[in-house]
């Protein structure tokens, strides 16, 4: 087996075990990656690299929007939110302008982090 396909399989292990609230950790922090290494793709002048990695922080986005429970207020200002990300990152395929992208990096950078202790306090709580 290659190195790559053991990473594959301990992803898909740990997506297959992890509860729903380590799920969405896990699409921040990848919502952010894929952003990060867009953006370097961007600033290479690599632009067909660039977008498929674009188009994968769209589908995690739209993954979350579709996560919601609409029952609940919290629920309805994420959409709003998911949905102006989403808007970041299509002015950034048609304007090129790095603002954008930018934007929705420190998202999901401030989400993943904030996402990430609230785990945290979560597990102490059950402790």
């Amino acid at each position: 087996m290659i190195p790559m396909n053991y990473q594959q399989q301990y992803l898909k292990t740990k997506v297959e075990t992890a509860s729903p609230g380590e799920l969405t950790l896990l699409l921040y922090e990848e919502l952010f990656r894929k952003l990060s290494m867009a953006k370097k793709s961007f600033h290479m002048n690599q632009f067909d690299e660039m977008m498929p990695k674009v188009h994968g922080a769209r589908e995690i986005l739209f993954e979350l929007i579709s996560t919601l429970n609409m029952q609940y207020d919290i629920s309805k200002q994420l959409y709003a939110l998911y949905e102006y990300y989403l808007y970041c990152i299509n002015q950034f395929i048609i304007s090129k302008n790095e603002k954008f992208l930018e934007e929705v990096i420190q998202f999901a950078k401030d989400y993943a982090e904030t996402w990430k202790q609230a785990l945290q306090i979560a597990k102490k709580g059950n402790s």
